[in-house]
């Protein structure tokens, strides 16, 4: 049986497995603990049997105004638990806090060009891709960043997709 909760501080020293993937973000310890004394509603782990560390979401709520919305920051499952929808559970989770605890107009993350399984998963979940920032990985890769308009936007004005790509020093940061 998998639980979804809230992650802990104990939960650091117990996930780096998770992270092993080639195309999941690893940060520093205090780039987690950031996280996780900022937005800890934006921060869920999925553990099975054995209290063993399935996955993971971290984001934040952040903008002003008509740009105000949850941001995944980083979503990922470990490759013996794929495939189960527990991707998709945890991105409801977030998408859920964002729409009706936060009241935002929507929901962005950022994901390589070249990670086609997870494109395809995020436009599934009803994604598109709103932009493509040139070099946005380590000043070589191409990021495409994506978004799902919530209930607050009614008009979908937070997906209509830019004509044309824009560098990392052009987005906003709060």
């Amino acid at each position: 049986m998998t639980t979804i909760r809230r992650f802990c501080c104990n939960d650091l020293l117990r996930f780096a497995s998770v992270n092993l993937d080639h195309l999941t973000e690893t940060f520093n310890m205090s780039f987690y603990m950031t996280y996780l004394a900022r937005w800890p509603d934006y921060f869920h782990v999925a553990e099975g049997p054995g209290k063993r560390i399935m996955g993971y979401i971290m984001g934040k709520v952040e903008g002003q105004g008509e740009s105000w919305h949850g941001h995944v920051t980083a979503v990922t499952v470990a490759p013996e638990y794929r495939r189960q929808q527990l991707a998709k559970k945890l991105m409801n989770l977030l998408e859920d806090i964002s729409d009706k605890i936060d009241k935002a107009y929507f929901v962005d993350l950022f994901v390589r060009a070249s990670n086609t399984p997870a494109i395809k998963m995020y436009e599934k979940l009803g994604y598109v891709i709103y932009r493509r920032v040139l070099r946005y990985y380590s000043g070589e890769e191409d990021g495409l960043d994506m978004r799902k308009a919530l209930s607050r936007d009614i008009e979908k004005k937070s997906i209509i997709p830019l004509k044309r790509p824009v560098t990392p020093d052009e987005l906003e940061y709060d």
